[in-house]
């Protein structure tokens, strides 16, 4: 079944029809599959974001000798003609204490008019950390002085915003601290001089959430999924454009205790990177495989792509992040073993798409 069919699928106006394995999707619909960097000034790298901007994609992530550390930094490359450019320093945690601190979860975010926004955060654990913001007004060829976000504001706290049609920046954010995982919304009208915030939306405690991204629907409403210690991925929606939300629930999709992103497509479906995958313990085996599902109503999802399948890789494969460019394609970096951040270009009109039944990835 193709992504046209869709629609009609979820209408109840056509049969469900599924042709093609996994790999003969996977070989068509994948334009180009390569490794941001070959060689790099740290050991270890994590959390990639990527924007696009008038001159090409950016792509950002932390990089140092181990999460946590405080040699920690938050690393840049843009795509020129085709191919990255070497790793940049932008930010680092040198000033805020006798000791340096770990920077962590860098998002980039291209308005549609004003500066390329680079969200990080800085601090000695996700439980203290704060919110950081730099701009560049050159496509991310120069960074700002990274200015501190007020209290109590931490900007994205893993995937991109969205931009309202009032050119509000609504950001998907959330806390791990005592009052366990929650997520809560914040939004800025004038690229993150003032801020707004919602309370948590949910409790942290019949379901543990945070990591959210947000999508639109046809008919107004707005979405937010991501990442629970709950096994799958949770779902939450607004009717009013981020300003209250309704009450969060899980979807039948596995969650190892991984970060998920999801974009909504221009034609109006949405698309999930996730680790189709049960928690199986402190080794982070359940990072892998590492998947693309598609949906029509941010509901039911139907199984794309396998990016990653290798239940014995140590570090896995995890923490996408997805965009569409205003060329159609679908591009999503992320971390590879904690090693190198990949690239992966998907060409969404070639995906064929199967039923995900039970939260059982299809064979």
């Amino acid at each position: 079944m193709n992504l046209s069919g869709t629609f009609l699928l979820a209408a109840g106006l056509l049969a469900p029809c599924f042709s093609g394995s996994a790999k003969s999707a996977n070989d068509s619909a994948i334009v180009k599959s390569e490794f941001i960097f070959e060689s790099a000034p740290f050991t270890s790298c994590h959390a990639s974001t990527i924007a696009e901007t008038g001159s090409g994609l950016v792509a950002a992530w932390f990089g140092g000798t181990a999460e946590r550390n405080p040699d920690v930094c938050i690393y840049v490359a843009r795509n020129e003609n085709g191919r990255w450019t070497s790793p940049m320093e932008v930010a680092n945690g040198v000033g805020f204490a006798i000791n340096r601190l770990p920077t962590w979860n860098p998002v980039l975010f291209q308005p549609t008019n004003g500066p390329l926004l680079l969200f990080f955060k800085v601090g000695p654990k996700p439980a203290e950390w704060w919110g950081m913001m730099t701009t560049s007004t050159n496509e991310g060829k120069t960074w700002s002085k990274p200015q501190r976000l007020p209290a109590g504001i931490l900007g994205p706290i893993k995937n991109k915003p969205v931009q309202l049609a009032n050119g509000d920046i609504l950001c998907g954010s959330s806390t791990e601290g005592n009052g366990g995982w929650r997520v809560h919304f914040e939004r800025t009208s004038n690229f993150g001089k003032t801020w707004i915030s919602t309370p948590p939306v949910n409790d942290g405690k019949a379901i543990g959430a945070i990591q959210p991204s947000i999508l639109f629907h046809n008919d107004g409403q707005l979405e937010a999924v991501g990442r629970t210690r709950n096994e799958n991925v949770f779902q939450i929606w607004s009717a009013d454009n981020g300003v209250t939300w309704g009450k969060m629930s899980l979807l039948d999709l596995p969650n190892p205790d991984s970060g998920t992103d999801a974009v909504t497509l221009h034609d109006g479906l949405q698309l999930l990177v996730y680790n189709h995958n049960v928690h199986t313990g402190s080794n982070n085996k359940g990072r892998s495989p590492l998947n693309v599902a598609i949906s029509a109503d941010g509901k039911s999802w139907f199984a794309a792509l396998t990016l990653e399948d290798d239940p014995d890789a140590p570090s896995g494969f995890a923490y996408p992040a997805v965009i569409q460019t205003s060329d159609g394609m679908v591009h999503i970096t992320y971390t590879w073993e904690r090693k190198r951040i990949k690239h992966v270009v998907i060409d969404p009109k070639k995906l064929s798409l199967r039923p995900i039944t039970g939260g059982i990835w299809p064979k």
